[in-house]
């Protein structure tokens, strides 16, 4: 029936007979009671109740009727058999008598054949019920009562719905009575006074009545508001699945579902008392400390833990968490189970930090463990990943990570690993990579089969009323985009939340899809400890300051109940009380804080037990002639049959093949052969970002595509080797945040992997700065914790206007930690170098230098995010290739490219040495060939940037004695490199001479949108230079 109004055929009321005709052709065979003889041959004008208002009740009436005559009124009884035994029109309907007559069963049924009364009104009754019914299960939410202060309405609109009968709990007893009236007689649902004791039949969409089929209205509507308008708010008619809305239904209309037994109620009280005890225990001995407890949503702890039990009891065993500050440091005591003289220690400010970086504030840490779930007497693994301040940051790394759990344990379907996601309301509501994040959860590269997400609406973000934060009616709208469910509950009602938390959990693991808690609740002190509400929310919390704490409320209300007595609270109470002393007496032993205690993502085997490198040295990356061979001819070949690849691609696949057998390397080739490689040596590789799959230039082709069938598509790189590892490669939706921060995640997982992300053009990154800033660049000195992301960023000035030109090189190289004024004295000077930086900034002006540092990446001892800032022309750039001998073994990733040519046989008479990187080189020798400048002017390429190559660098300085020394970049010069490289050239020559600068002026844009004037400021700093008096008079 629902599948059938879909169809755009049927969107028109239907007749009677028509409803028959289609619903014989369209409904499941089934066994039926009666025969199906479908004589429907009254006319509308005689059955003034089949229209199309009232046909797809009748529908359900007939259906239900055909399963079980009885289960349906006797007077609809009387009128399938009439009509199916071919009454004449406007006959087959016959009234009922009333319920007062003696009549027997057989007298009532015979006395039915001779009457025909207007059916209208019964018909119209029944659907005005199931209207009602639908009413509550859309808007329902809107009059539940979830504030526990009771001050303000969680969707911030106090009026009642129209169609909704609110309870008297909403509103007060002269206006439900008024309101009952008007949806009553004569009104909205036009039903009398008296139907409310009238028994009406259920529709097959509602399960308020347990085993009934039928019930009278006024227990309808009490049912319905004990589902809908209680303590718990569900949305979820949004969602386009029926089986996903009948299970919603079920789980929160069947009459007694949400019960608890005993021991599952003492374990909720003792659930609580650590929530609450910890957080007083914190207030007790740091009253002045910040530590953005959890007080006012004690109840996230017994939440979290519900979901998680229930998880591992449907087969998780690995959770990985993400949250913001607040609750963060009770999470890690009473769900991760850090041990709770590690977080007392974290409040000692006489604590001396061990590790390495600089460390980070207690609330903002991460934790990984595993341990025995007791619920299910399981194993659970526990992360919860570390975060900046940047609310929802950590969204999508922590999807990212968990797709890579799932990835290397094979869990395709989620069944094994999770994410739990906490959030706050303002945030959700209010930062845009929520978004993002949802709308990755279903793509197919991307899914991790389901998070469930936990909000801790405080109704306030900071100092901001809600009314004031949001559009949206809740701070959890934004979840409706991807059908996920949002169940929403007062947080003073722990049993209330218990069963949202299973609800969610089963969701998850039903559907593998989205689900979210939105816990209403509020924020005992302000948004910190030392912080006074009192200024901007005065009567909230007034209102605050009366209310009792949801412990005190619960502990009285099983007590009440009889579940446990006072002296069995209070020695709960004791217990833990005593649990925290005692850890705090040993925190006073703690005299250093290690940060490697903290660590969210540890990578067994790969370091030593200390956490160091094992070695200090890199092997050559460079690879047999065989290998090079055998993956450029899988590269440049279609290696399953049957398979049509469109003309262009032939002729380049073509073009491929004739460079290998030339011994020759484009940027696409070479890339090629690191991926293919590596995945030889078992290293799974992910390349992820917009349109990377062909890539923005079209040039690298990872993926084929049949040209006469849908969706068929060719990796070939899977076909190198018959034990490779696998490659994905896959593009993104257009988001860089979100993305960028998932890829992250997914590299924190394991250090056998290269992961990629590459920026449709290099200036995109800017949106994605949150991940740069906050994650990629400090992530290691904050929380100890590495990552050999990749960062591939298209960059160069080809006059194509300000925006796809730079990729902003100069940020990245500010944010480099390495001293510009001193030489570092090191002993395996280049090894050592990349192990004290905090990220690797590379732009290769050749392929194979490309090649080397991709493979040099997974083969250093140690992980480090690696900057690439890619070229747009010089991909098809004739000069643009290297030969397979820069590939072979013994070759290495070269740190700067010194010149080769006559400039460097005759040094002593060479009148100007020039340093670049990237592009430009090409457009200096072009330049300095058509001036038959050669002998007079030397080019040395810096091609690793970052660490700076002070050792080889002082080499060619001391090499051309007599030569200036200018710095030459394509890039205006307050941007680009410039400001980066001249303090580092100077340490390295001890600032005996001047470093000129040749290029663009400073300017706003990164670049001109003039074609011309691109072009005129290219030959402008071309003569720059290459004019030997351009820097006379200066100095």
């Amino acid at each position: 029936m629902f599948h059938l109004r879909t169809c755009a055929a049927k969107l028109r009321p239907l007749t009677a007979s028509q409803t028959v005709k289609t619903l014989s052709q369209n409904r499941p065979a089934a066994a039926r009671t009666f025969q199906q003889i479908r004589c429907y041959g009254a006319p509308v004008a005689a059955e003034p109740f089949l229209s199309g208002t009232s046909s797809n009740y009748v529908e359900e009436m007939y259906y239900a009727w055909l399963e079980n005559p009885k289960s349906v009124h006797k007077s609809w009884d009387i009128f399938f058999r009439n009509a199916n035994a071919g009454a004449p029109p406007g006959t087959a309907y016959q009234s009922p008598p009333p319920l007062s007559g003696a009549l027997s069963a057989l007298t009532q049924a015979q006395s039915l054949v001779h009457a025909q009364p207007n059916v209208d009104k019964l018909v119209e009754d029944h659907l005005a019920v199931q209207s009602l019914i639908r009413a509550y299960q859309i808007r329902g939410h809107h009059v539940a009562q979830l504030d526990p202060l009771g001050i303000l309405d969680a969707d911030l609109d106090s009026s009642v719905p129209a169609d909704i009968i609110s309870s008297t709990d909403k509103l007060d007893l002269a206006v439900f009575q008024e309101r009952l009236r008007m949806l009553t007689v004569g009104g909205f649902y036009g039903l009398d006074e008296s139907d409310l004791d009238k028994v009406f039949h259920l529709p097959t969409t509602t399960f308020i009545g347990g085993k009934e089929s039928a019930l009278p209205l006024r227990e309808i509507i009490r049912r319905l508001e004990m589902a809908y308008c209680q303590h718990i708010g569900v949305e979820f008619m949004f969602i386009n699945d029926l089986e996903q809305c009948q299970w919603i239904r079920r789980k929160f209309e069947t009459p007694g579902i949400m019960q608890f037994t005993n021991e599952e109620k003492r374990t909720l009280l003792a659930r609580l008392v650590r929530s609450t005890r910890f957080e007083e225990f914190l207030q007790r001995k740091w009253s002045s400390e910040k530590r953005f407890g959890l007080e006012g949503c004690e109840v996230l702890i017994p939440a979290l833990k519900t979901i998680i039990d229930k998880s591992s009891e449907n087969g998780v065993d690995y959770v990985i968490m993400g949250m913001p500050h607040r609750g963060r440091l009770n999470v890690l005591a009473n769900v991760i189970r850090k041990e709770l003289e590690q977080i007392f220690c974290q409040f000692d400010s006489k604590l001396e930090a061990a590790d390495e970086g600089s460390g980070d504030v207690k609330y903002h840490l991460g934790m990984y463990h595993r341990r025995i779930n007791r619920v299910t007497d399981r194993n659970i693994t526990l992360s919860l990943v570390a975060n900046p301040s940047h609310l929802e940051a950590a969204d999508p790394v922590v999807m990212g990570k968990t797709k890579a759990e799932q990835f290397y344990c094979g869990d395709t379907e989620g069944k094994k690993v999770m994410s739990i996601l906490i959030h706050g309301d303002a945030a959700f509501a209010g930062q845009g990579i929520v978004y993002e994040t949802f709308h990755l959860s279903d793509l197919p590269s991307y899914t991790t089969h389901g998070t469930v997400h936990v909000v801790v609406n405080n109704q306030i973000g900071f100092t901001t009323d809600p009314r004031m934060a949001r559009s949206s009616p809740y701070p959890t709208d934004v979840a409706r985009v991807v059908n996920a469910p949002i169940f929403h509950v007062n947080a003073d009602d722990p049993e209330a939340v218990m069963y949202v938390c299973n609800v969610a959990a089963e969701w998850r693991s039903t559907f593998h899809k989205d689900v979210v808690v939105d816990l209403v609740c509020y924020r005992r002190n302000g948004h910190n400890e030392m912080d006074e509400p009192m200024f901007t929310q005065p009567l909230m919390y007034k209102q605050i300051r009366k209310q009792k704490p949801v412990l005190q409320k619960y502990a009285e209300t099983l007590v009440s109940q009889g579940v446990v007595n006072q002296p069995e609270y209070e020695e709960e109470i004791s217990k833990y009380d005593k649990i925290c002393e005692e850890a705090f007496a040993r925190s006073k032993d703690e005299k250093i804080l290690h940060i490697k205690h903290w660590l969210d993502s540890p990578w067994p085997g790969f370091f030593t037990l200390d956490g160091q490198p094992r070695s200090m040295s890199c092997p050559s990356t460079g690879l047999t002639e065989e290998v090079l061979t055998h993956i450029g001819n899988v590269a440049s070949s279609v290696p399953v049959e049957n398979f049509t690849i469109h003309g262009g691609l032939r002729r380049i696949l073509k073009t491929r093949g004739e460079m290998v057998k030339n011994r020759t390397v484009d940027w696409a080739l070479a890339e090629y052969m690191a991926f293919g490689s590596l995945l030889k040596d078992g290293i799974h590789i992910r390349l992820s970002g917009q349109d990377v799959e062909r890539g923005t230039f079209s040039h690298r082709h990872h993926v084929l595509h049949d040209q006469n069938v849908d969706k068929k598509i060719c990796i070939p790189m899977n076909h190198l080797w018959p034990n490779q590892a696998p490659y994905t490669v896959c593009n993104s939706s257009l988001s860089e945040y979100g993305v960028l921060g998932f890829e992250l995640g997914f590299a924190m997982a394991s250090p056998n992997a290269l992961v990629l992300w590459e920026a449709q053009f290099g200036d995109f990154h800017n949106t994605a700065q949150c991940i740069i800033d906050q994650f990629i660049c400090p992530g290691q000195a904050k929380w100890v914790r590495q990552n050999g992301i990749v960062l591939l960023l298209p960059h160069g000035m080809e006059g194509m206007g300000p925006e796809h030109s730079s990729a902003r090189p100069e940020r990245f190289l500010q944010m480099c930690n390495d001293d510009p004024d001193v030489f570092p004295k090191l002993d395996d000077f280049d090894v050592r170098q990349l192990y004290d930086c905090n990220w690797i900034v590379v732009n290769c002006s050749t392929p194979a230098n490309f090649f080397h540092v991709l493979r040099r990446q997974i083969l250093l001892p140690f992980r480090k995010p690696l900057i690439v800032f890619t070229p747009k022309s010089l991909l098809r750039h004739p000069e643009a290739r290297s030969n397979f001998d820069d590939m072979l073994p013994g070759s290495s990733f070269q740190r700067i490219i010194p010149d080769n040519g006559p400039a460097s046989q005759n040094p002593e008479k060479t009148k100007r040495l020039l340093f670049c990187t990237g592009k430009v080189y090409y457009d200096l020798t072009r330049e300095r060939q058509a001036r038959n400048m050669e002998a007079d002017v030397a080019i040395t390429r810096i091609e690793q940037l970052s660490p700076f190559p002070f050792d080889l660098l002082q080499k060619e300085v001391l090499k051309y004695p007599n030569a200036e020394l200018a710095w030459c970049q394509e890039e205006h010069k307050n941007q680009g490199y410039y400001d980066y490289v001249k303090p580092r050239l100077r340490t390295t020559i001890d600032r005996a001479k001047p470093v000129w600068y040749a290029g663009r002026d400073p300017a706003a844009a990164p670049a001109t949108g003039n074609k011309k004037t691109h072009l005129t400021e290219l030959q402008r700093l071309l003569d720059t230079a290459f004019n030997l008096d351009s820097f006379k008079g200066l100095f």
